[in-house]
Formats: C-alpha cells, structure tokens, sequence
C-alpha cells in the first residue's frame, strides 16, 4: 500500500473532521448512490420494455422475411424454401401472401390487411397461435348453420371490435388486386369467410389491421397461381442481430435481384432507433444527479484542504511531492465516489431484482400490453453507469488537488 493511499484513508476515515464536513461528504456519497441507482433502473426498464416490444414485433412478423423488389411476388416459392432451408441457423419457414383490401359485415367496413399463410407452418414463424385470446387458429373451410361452408379468418381483436365482428359471424373481404387501372376496371373480387378466432399482441398496428387467411383462399381472392406467393418468413435459431443479418446478406447475395431479404430490425427501424436514442437521453439526464453530487464533493475537498493546511505543510517539508500531495487528495475524493457507486448498483440491482421476481409495480393489462413493470438488467450498463460515476467523481477532484499540491509548506506552518 502506497502512503499516498494510507494517508487518503486515515483522511477519508478522520475524527478530527468537522462534522459539517463529515455532513457534506456524506450527501457526496448519497448523491452518487441514488444517482446510479437511478440510472441502473431507469435503463433496465427501458430494456425491459425494448426487449418486450422487439420479441412481441419478432413474434408477429418472424426474423427474416425473402421477397421480391416492390412485391411482385416468388414464383415457385416451394423449390426456393427447400434451398433455404438449408442455410445455417435456419428453424422454420414458412409462406405467405401479403395485400390489402376492404373487410365488412353488411353493416360496417373498414380496410384490411390481408395475410395469408400456411396454417401449419406459421405457428414455427410467428407466436399467431399463442396470442389468440378468443377462439382458435382454424382456416379451413368450416360448416356454418343456414350457409355453405365457408373458409375461416382470424381476425385482430381491434379490427373486430371496430367492425363489430363475433366469432361464428359471416364477413366479407373484397380485393382491389385485379383492378389495374381506370380505363380498363375490373370488378373487385369479393370472398366470404367466418371469424374462427381474435388475436391479440398489444402492438395496435397489428391488432387493428391485420386478419388471416390460408395462402389458398389469398390465391384465390388475388388471382395468384398455386406456386406463387409474396414472400416466405424465416424464423432463426437465435436472435442476435448480428446472426440474423449476415444470414440475410448470405440470402440477399446468392439469389441477387429480384429477390431481397429484410430483418426485424430493418423493418422497424425507426421504432428501435428512436428508442436507443431515448436511452442515452436518459444516461445523459440522470446523469446530472451524479454531476450535484460531484459538485458537493468539490466543496468538500476544498474545505478538507483548508482543514488539513498544517498537514499538507509538514508533508511538504519532510519532501512529500506536489503529485504525491495531489494523488493523496484525488484518491480521498475517488473512494467517496466508489463507495456511492457500490452502494448506487447494489440498491438499484436489489430493485430490479425484486421488481422482476414479485412484480411489485403492476399495470393494468387492459391498458398495457404487459401486467408488470418490465426489467431487463445488463452487466454492459452496471459497467457503463459505474464507470461514468466514477470518473465525474474523479474529474470533481482535480481542482482542489491541484490546489493542495501548490500549498506553500512556509506559509502553512508560519504560526503553528
């Protein structure tokens, strides 16, 4: 152990300290604490609520997604999806048709968002089946009392609700995609279905314009041969980001145009950069808590300084260095701030931690998406917030060690 740190530490753990020093010293230390514990769960719920958003999003709309530039559609999908299949980290594909149109029930009418899909591989690209909240994923043609039998549809829960559409009820989706132009109309092309189910995943987007349709009906009502489809989903065994767009690229450069490949990420890209952005807002923001604490830590070692004058003097004079003298009161004021650090990440992981086990802070789920206070804690950020703490403490130092280590020793123990 150096004196210089010896010395910092009898100073650190001084009697003889005035207790309104001793008082200031501990707001310091108090200021740090609740600074990064604040920061700690501020980020962990913003994890929290990104990783909720981002897996409900991946859920809905798989990792991966081959199509064509601008939509017109893979021809002989099948032999396609065989090849991909092959590629590394592959899980599941799966295709689907993708088109918009006009949905009623002889009272109301809205738009749509038509999806149709393979009713038996879509449950390996998407959680459709798991966020059914009432009725079944059931898309084949299904008997309906006093009609013919008619192909099934599930339905958004927003949408339904909007239309006023109820399981077992008859609805009608017209399709615009034979309709080229004016000069040469084409009537467009009506389909019945029966609502089999409403699905919900708390992203309204989704749960306000989207209804599904097997891949068969949506050929029919789109006019498109059996071996076509809008494009195919793919689900991979991880979610990295990383892995998921160098299989993409991989996908992208073996087919070459017109086919194109387009992540998760790709497709909400604004959503997720927006909310990285809100995060570092937020570090910087509560950041400035530990900036006040920084300040009462600058007045502090000024008043230590002043305190420890005839010290500061004798160690001078016995040949103690100006960087020495310096170290001595830089290292008093890093062991406030590590000391607020510790105590900042050890209440602000014992927070997150019970948040996340007993759920203390609830929302009401017929508000929210999620019934708990999400959390979603990251070394990368203990590391991050520890690491800012200490060096603000460590830069509020430097003034008034400077200052100590320029200390005249003749004058400091003139009259002692």
């Amino acid at each position: 152990m150096s004196y210089e740190f010896f010395v910092a530490k009898r100073y650190f753990q001084s009697k003889r300290r005035t207790g309104f020093i001793s008082l200031i010293n501990y707001f310091s230390i108090a200021g740090v604490m609740i600074g990064v514990a604040a920061l700690i769960i501020v980020l962990s719920v913003m994890n929290g609520f990104e990783t909720e958003v981002r897996s409900r999003i991946i859920g809905f709309d798989s990792h991966i997604r081959f199509r064509s530039f601008h939509d017109k559609g893979i021809d002989n999908y099948k032999q396609i999806l065989n090849d991909l299949k092959n590629y590394d980290h592959v899980k599941a594909i799966s295709p689907y048709i993708y088109d918009k149109g006009l949905i009623g029930n002889g009272q109301n009418r809205d738009a749509i968002i038509i999806k149709g899909v393979d009713q038996k591989s879509v449950v390996d690209v998407s959680d459709l089946e798991k966020n059914i909240v009432w009725g079944e994923l059931d898309l084949d043609t299904l008997e309906v009392t006093g009609e013919k039998p008619l192909p099934g549809i599930v339905l958004g829960k927003s949408l339904a609700w909007r239309i006023d559409a109820n399981l077992g009820e008859k609805i009608y989706i017209g399709s615009f995609a034979n309709v080229k132009n004016l000069f040469m109309p084409r009537a467009p092309k009506l389909k019945s279905f029966v609502v089999t189910g409403l699905f919900e995943t708390g992203l309204f987007e989704f749960d306000s314009n989207f209804g599904y349709i097997s891949i068969e009906c949506a050929q029919d009502l789109m006019n498109m041969p059996e071996n076509r489809a809008s494009g195919l989903e793919i689900m991979l065994d991880k979610m990295d980001l990383e892995i998921v767009n160098s299989v993409a690229g991989k996908m992208a450069d073996a087919y070459g145009y017109p086919y194109t490949t387009e992540t998760w990420f790709e497709r909400n890209s604004n959503l997720f950069s927006w909310m990285q952005i809100e995060k570092w807002a937020a570090f910087i923001i509560l950041s400035l808590i530990i900036m006040v604490a920084a300040f009462n830590i600058i007045s502090t070692m000024i008043m230590v300084v002043m305190e420890k004058k005839k010290e500061i003097g004798i160690l001078k004079s016995i040949g103690a260095e100006n960087h020495s003298i310096m170290k001595i009161f830089v290292l008093q004021g890093v062991i406030s701030g590590i000391v607020g650090t510790v105590l900042g990440c050890t209440i602000g992981y014992i927070l997150c931690w019970s948040q996340l086990h007993y759920a203390w802070l609830s929302l009401p789920a017929d508000v929210y998406f999620i019934s708990s206070l999400p959390i979603e804690m990251k070394v990368l950020d203990f590391i991050l917030i520890a690491a800012a703490a200490i060096l603000l403490c460590f830069g509020a130092t430097l003034y008034p060690s400077l200052k100590a280590s320029k200390l005249d020793p003749v004058q400091a123990i003139r009259y002692e």
